[in-house]
Parts: structure tokens; sequence; C-alpha cells
């Protein structure tokens, strides 16, 4: 596919705004047109951000740069955004992409809750690009979204890091393999350049998100609902439950599995909250397009990663009940349409939600990953 430019065009406009606006919500802009660009719908790129950027605040300044041996202190310090975008910044002038990549990617990972997932999924969308066409636009879209993966840097509790000894934690690569060895520190930064509890059961994804205890008190934001796993009854043995991968292959196996089985569960449970549930398959879907860009040996630990963030979404928006599929709407007869019927709505997780589920349809077959979309347009408030 030939965008003629339109991407890097996008892109262009929307870094001059910043990851954040409103205090801390999250840009998506990058996000769509990407998947608007890649899906064919390039020519309503521009009219799409004429709209969609009046929201967005300006590019943020930093006021203190962060040096290569400092990063833990500033690690999920939002306050340290405009330094983190400026650090990213001059590590892709410096250094390639994706060794950059490979450096950062088994820091950031434990803490994939960053932004309500935002960090990751921008990122997914960025490497995306890249692999397609690398450029010095896209080098500045990966720089911005690792940037913001790092001030919004939060771990999710039950993939708590393993502390190594000596004064040291280990970077865990996959399934309890210790990797780069870095001087530990305090706060945020102790759970990073760490890895996850591999799962240890015997479910697949559908069981395993079937399984997922939900949160008590739903009345907040996610960051109030995400304090609650840590004694949520169930809810470790919950993330445990999903069946571990053996290698690196078979983690990719599992991450497309996960991404089916989250889009599918969206149609019958969006109602718990449209939005916020989008993310349950496109943070897997954005660890499992990053994969071509990253060594094979860090492939488990992503789906480790993405699964913790499903399940910790899942826990924090699911509904008590299911909706009956006998209810769900109509799907057209071409998947393209769903596409089109996204742009058409506007709203940007609509068009997230429909760039993964066109994935699953062409893997699965599966009607209801289309239907799945055509839910979200009934639920989420168009673009205007």
């Amino acid at each position: 596919m030939n965008d003629t430019g339109t991407l890097d065009e996008a892109y262009g406009r929307l870094h001059t705004t910043g990851p954040e606006f409103d205090g801390w919500l999250s840009n998506h802009g990058p996000m769509a047109v990407e998947s608007m660009v890649r899906h064919g719908y390039g020519r309503e790129v521009h009219r799409w951000l004429d709209t969609y950027v009046g929201r967005l605040d300006e590019l943020p300044r930093g006021s203190s740069p962060i040096e290569a041996g400092e990063w833990r202190e500033a690690l999920g310090d939002p306050r340290r955004l405009g330094d983190w975008l400026a650090y990213f910044d001059r590590e892709l002038r410096e250094q390639p992409w994706r060794a950059v990549l490979g450096t950062w990617w088994p820091r950031l990972l434990p803490g994939i809750a960053a932004g309500a997932t935002h960090g990751v999924i921008r990122t997914g969308h960025a490497i995306h690009a890249l692999l397609r066409q690398e450029d010095e636009t896209r080098l500045a879209e990966l720089g911005q979204a690792l940037g913001y993966w790092a001030a919004r840097w939060q771990a999710i509790a039950g993939f708590e890091a393993l502390s190594g000894t000596g004064g040291s934690e280990r970077v865990m690569t996959g399934s309890g393999t210790p990797g780069i060895d870095a001087p530990s520190s305090t706060g945020a930064s102790e759970r990073a350049t760490a890895g996850f509890d591999a799962p240890s059961g015997t479910a697949g994804p559908e069981r395993a998100f079937a399984g997922v205890p939900r949160v008590p008190d739903q009345s907040a934001g996610i960051n109030h609902r995400l304090e609650q796993l840590g004694e949520l009854a169930g809810w470790r043995s919950s993330l445990a439950a999903l069946k571990p991968a053996a290698d690196p292959e078979q983690a990719r196996a599992y991450l497309t599995e996960l991404a089916d089985a989250a889009t599918l569960r969206y149609a019958t449970h969006a109602h718990g909250n449209a939005v916020m549930l989008v993310h349950t398959a496109t943070a897997p879907t954005a660890v499992l397009r990053a994969l071509p860009a990253l060594p094979a040996e860090m492939w488990v630990a992503g789906l480790n990663a993405a699964w913790a963030a499903g399940a910790a979404v899942t826990a924090a928006y699911a509904p008590d009940q299911p909706v009956p599929r006998q209810d769900l709407p109509a799907v057209p007869g071409a998947a393209e349409e769903v596409f089109e019927l996204a742009v058409r709505h506007g709203d940007e997780h609509v068009i997230k939600l429909a760039d993964t589920a066109l994935d699953v349809h062409r893997r699965t077959g599966d009607p209801d990953a289309l239907a799945a979309v055509v839910r979200a347009t009934g639920l989420i408030k168009p673009l205007r």
C-alpha cells in the first residue's frame, strides 16, 4: 500500500501536540491516522484531524534532561513527560531504532498499564508504520510513543518485579530467563527492568478472560479500579490460569489467540464500558505487531504482559453479564464496510477497534469480530 506521504503529513501535524490533553487523556490521533492510512482511507485523514486536533494540548517542553544513568528516577513520573520526549528524540537520532527498542522494551513492558495501556498501543502503531517505511517523521513518532510510555509507566498488581541479589535486578526477557543486570533503586523503578511471573495454567484466552473477577468498586476511573487489584479475591489465580508459552513461536501464536478472544468477547461485553474495553483487544494487538522488530527472546514476556493488561482492564470494566448473542447487531456483508463505518463514525476508539477486528476476522472468519465494531458505533458517541 502506498500512502503517498499522507501518514507523514498527519504525523507532522500531530507532533506539535502533546501525548495527553485535559490533564491525562491520551492523544489517539497518531494511532487512528496510522490505521486509516493503512486501510486505504488516507483521503479522510486530514478532514478527520481538522475535527480532532482542536481538543489537543501543545507539545510539553522539557525542564531537566534525563541522562543515561538517571532514567530510573524519572520512570513513571508524568511531570517529566517533556523530558522523556526529548530523551527519546535524542536516542533515536543517535542510534538505530531497533537498538533503542531492544533496550527499552524490557524496561517499559512491566509498566504496560501506562496511560490505560495507550503507551504500548501507540508504540505498536509506530512500529507497524516503521516496518513499512523508515523515515525521520516515523522515527519521531516512535520517540513520542516511547516517551509517553516511560512518563506514565504503571505496573499491574500481581506482576511485581523479580528482584535479584547483590543490589541488582534482572531484566526478564522470557519466562524466568535473566537478561540485563541493572542497579536497583526505589519507587516505580524497582519494578522496571524486571519480568513477570509467567502464567502456569491450562486455560486458553477465552476461558481465562471468563475467569477474571471484577473489582468491587466501579465508581471512578481506571487508576482507582487498578488499585483494587492487589486485594481482589481471585485476581492472582486468574492471572496464573492462562496456559504459558514454551517458546517464542508459541508466544506469537498465543498472542494472536489473545487478541482474537478479546475482540470477540467485546461484542457481548462492551456495555461494561465501550471505550475502555476496546483496550483489551488493542493492547495485545500492539504487542503482537511489535514482535517482528524485537529479539525473539522477548516475545514470551510480551505475551505475559499483554495478558496482564487485558485481564486488568477486564477486571476494571467488565459487566456483570454479557448480552445474549441473539441481540448482537447485524453486520455488513463485506468486512471492509466495517472499517468504512468506523471512519464515518469518527471516534478514535472505534477506528482502532475496527483495525484490530479486521485482523481478527481475517484470521478466524468469525462475524462476531465485525459485530464488535458495529456494537461500538452504537455505544460510543461519534466524533463531532
